[in-house]
Formats: C-alpha cells, structure tokens, sequence
C-alpha cells in the first residue's frame, strides 16, 4: 500500500475515533454536561470537548496499533499452521476462550456479594454480536475465508486493546473505550481492501 495510504488510513482513523469519543463523552455523562448547554457555557464545553477529542485520539491510536499488530500475528498464524483451516481453528479456540474470560473472570473479580451476572454476560454478548456483524460484512467484502480472522481480530484484539478499561472496571470508562474501539477497529478492517485495491484476502 503507498504511503499516502497510510497516512489517509491514520487520519482517517484518528479523526473518526475522536468525534465518537466527543459524542460518547457528552452522551454518557450528560446529566453532568447538560447545564452547560442550557446556560451556553462555550467555553467550557469547547475544553471539555477537547479533551474527549485528545482522549479519542489515544483510543484510536492504541487501534491502529492493535490492527497492525494483528496483521503481523495473521501472517505468522498462516506460516505456523500452514493452512487457514487450522489457523482459523486455533482463532475459534480463542475467540471462545475470551468470551469467557470476559463474563466469568470479571464477574470473579468484580462482582460484589449479591451482584448479578447479568451485565456481564450483556455486555459481552453485545462486544461478540457487533464483530460477528463487521466479520459478515468483511466475508460479504472479500471471501468466506476471511470471517474468522475478521471475528478474531474484532473480537479478541478489541478486548486486549480495552483492556485498561477492563481493569478499571467503571461503567463510564467502560463504554467510552469500548465504542470508539471497535468502530475504528470496524473501519480499517472494512476500509483496507480499497486502500490497497486488493479482494479476495483471507483478512
């Protein structure tokens, strides 16, 4: 891919990652922000935005820096395996191990006496639901073959990018990650086979 590719791949991603963050931000706390509005405080919701737009900015780089990765780890899975059927098996094996890693070890550790499981599993149906809609539209895009590493990237690389968030475990911080996230891990993967003007790939 040329340069001029990346570079439009990097802004791109950057820019989308920080308007989410901006909107998600106002969004999840706006019963705190909504005075602002009423009294046309512009100056405070300019810093504010700002902000978010700085935090959006990191999310979408620690993105990028996950795709990339993930490019570098796909490559290696097919020289090590040898074929896509085994590597696609060891990416299922994961992919089920994370899923449930993610409801029963943070229920384990976070979950208080009396708490419910529920949220939970919630939250990482919705995760596992939303890749597996990137990873049909990215089979749709270029072959069968490619679903699984699609749903492995979105969905395994995506929790290991959230992962500070996951550590912290506040609701707030949770969703302001987890969002800008997978959108711009949405957007280079379905938007990589025009840059590079390549179809039918296996990723």
């Amino acid at each position: 891919m040329k340069s001029r590719n990346w570079v439009r791949l990097f802004l791109s991603t950057l820019f989308i990652g920080g308007i989410i963050t901006i909107l998600l931000g106002f969004i999840l706390k706006w019963s705190e922000y909504k005075e602002l509005f009423i009294t046309m405080n512009v100056t405070e919701i300019l810093s504010i935005a700002f902000w978010l737009l700085g935090l959006g900015c990191i999310f979408s780089i620690i993105s990028q820096m996950g795709f990339f990765a993930y490019l570098t780890v796909h490559r290696f899975g097919l020289g090590i395996f040898r074929t896509v059927t085994l590597w696609n098996g060891a990416q299922i094996i994961l992919i089920i191990f994370v899923f449930f890693d993610l409801i029963y070890l943070r229920y384990k550790f976070f979950a208080e006496s009396g708490d419910s499981i529920f949220p939970y599993i919630l939250l990482t149906v919705f995760t596992f639901l939303f890749s597996c809609v990137v990873a049909y539209m990215k089979k749709r895009q270029t072959n069968k073959a490619a679903f699984v590493p699609a749903l492995f990237f979105m969905f395994v690389i995506t929790t290991i990018e959230w992962f500070p968030a996951l550590r912290v475990n506040e609701a707030d911080w949770l969703y302001l990650m987890l969002i800008p996230l997978l959108i711009c891990n949405a957007y280079q993967l379905l938007i990589l086979p025009k840059l590079t003007g390549e179809k039918n790939k296996n990723a």
